[in-house]
């Protein structure tokens, strides 16, 4: 059984071990920065766990900050000060899912959860970027790809993504 809670902060060193294993060496945030902005959202952090016998075993998360800007800057990935809590927007630097796990529907798990977060929250919107691959990933959530994005992250070319909710 698959469920999704908030982080804790001794998640950490296992979401950073994930994050090097699903995105390059230039894209993917360290322990250091996952750290940082766990200190300032750490409400901004849904784990997905795999229930094994007494175990549960994290296999994913998702993690973003809250904006209002309508898309997401390079500099938003390295300074968690950035954050809005009362902000329209809920951003999403990353969604991580151990390899393993992946085309399982645990990514779908988290944005679901991820999305009813934002509701709830009365959010005007969910921010993203992410590589043209994964455009329709996103599209079957109702995000609009708004085009080609001014960040450079990672040394990357970006799409900005953007679902009014």
């Amino acid at each position: 059984m698959i469920s999704i809670t908030t982080a804790t902060a001794d998640d950490l060193i296992t979401l950073a071990d994930i994050e090097q294993i699903c995105f390059s060496s230039q894209e993917s945030a360290s322990l250091n920065t996952l750290k940082s902005r766990f200190d300032v959202f750490p409400n901004h952090f849904l784990v997905a766990k795999i229930h094994k016998h007494d175990d549960n075993e994290i296999i994913g998360f998702v993690n973003g900050m809250v904006t209002d800007e309508e898309t997401i800057t390079d500099e938003m990935y390295t300074n968690a000060k950035l954050h809005q809590p009362q902000g329209k927007y809920q951003t999403i630097f990353g969604i991580d899912v151990l390899p393993s796990y992946q085309h399982l529907g645990i990514a779908t798990k988290l944005m679901k959860n991820l999305i009813e977060k934002a509701q709830k929250e009365k959010r005007t919107g969910i921010i993203l970027c992410c590589k043209h691959q994964l455009i329709p990933f996103y599209e079957q959530f109702g995000f609009q790809n708004l085009g080609i994005s001014k960040s450079t992250h990672g040394g990357v070319v970006w799409y900005d993504m953007l679902l009014n909710i």
